[in-house]
């Protein structure tokens, strides 16, 4: 009898790609999660997941809803591009906006900035709570909801396994945030330090939460790339690919599915 699968997608940016390739391995599988719990390019990839969309349609959204534009840049708010100028393209992927709408259970985490607190989202309208959650601070304005100022999942959980304790039989993380090697010579800037120690924060904070999962996928290849680094990815999505595509052994094993040529 399977098992039934949560998973867990941390933020990452673009890096957060590799979701995509992981769920795609797991898909031709034929593993299929129960229950998603997701920050930031996370919460996205997981809502696209949980709405049906194939990797290459979730791949397609990354690709053409690229919020990186000059048509998206704020104006007389805190941050570079605006969260209010994406809920359009958001629409096109969820005409119905509304957690109800999807083909399984998705929690989407946000960070509440006036109260400094965690806020998990699985109910009513999804949109709004899938852009707080890929706020990234300084980068995207804050997103305002029901009166709260929120900003990106990852600030306090950016690997959400919480939301799945008690629901799901077996638990998979997928982090694709792996810490960078630097050097020395390359913390040469206050803006290049104070990204250091918030990376260091957050991997540790993450860490920590590793053993609430019974596997955890963390791709070191991922460090080769930013957050922000576009052109990677199809490179993200394949590396992420590769990661599930060799530890599904233990993935049939861990939700009691068959292997290839098994019986059923």
């Amino acid at each position: 009898m399977l098992r039934s699968l949560g998973i867990v997608l941390s933020g990452g940016g673009i890096r957060g790609l590799a979701h995509v390739g992981v769920l795609k391995a797991l898909t031709e599988a034929g593993i299929e999660a129960a229950a998603v719990s997701g920050t930031s390019a996370g919460a996205i990839v997981g809502a696209l997941y949980a709405a049906g969309y194939s990797a290459d349609e979730m791949l397609g959204f990354f690709v053409e809803k690229n919020p990186f534009r000059l048509s998206k840049l704020a104006l007389g708010k805190p941050g570079i591009f605006d969260t209010d100028k994406v809920v359009q393209d958001f629409r096109e992927y969820f005409p119905e906006d509304s957690f109800a709408a999807l083909g399984r259970k998705l929690f989407v985490t946000a960070t509440d900035l006036v109260e400094a607190r965690r806020v998990i989202f699985d109910s009513g309208p999804l949109i709004r709570p899938l852009l707080a959650s890929s706020s990234v601070p300084l980068v995207f304005t804050p997103t305002e909801l029901d009166g709260r100022w929120l900003a990106d999942g990852g600030i306090l959980d950016n690997f959400p396994v919480e939301p799945l304790e008690g629901r799901c039989d077996v638990t998979l993380g997928v982090y694709a945030s792996p810490l960078r090697q630097v050097e020395r010579k390359a913390l040469d800037s206050t803006l290049a330090i104070s990204q250091r120690a918030f990376e260091i924060g957050m991997h540790n904070a993450s860490r920590q939460r590793f053993g609430k999962c019974d596997l955890v996928l963390c791709p070191r290849e991922l460090s080769r790339f930013g957050p922000f680094d576009t052109k990677a990815m199809r490179e993200c999505l394949d590396i992420g690919y590769r990661a599930a595509h060799e530890r599904l052994p233990e993935i049939r094993d861990l939700v009691g599915a068959p292997a290839p040529g098994d019986p059923p």
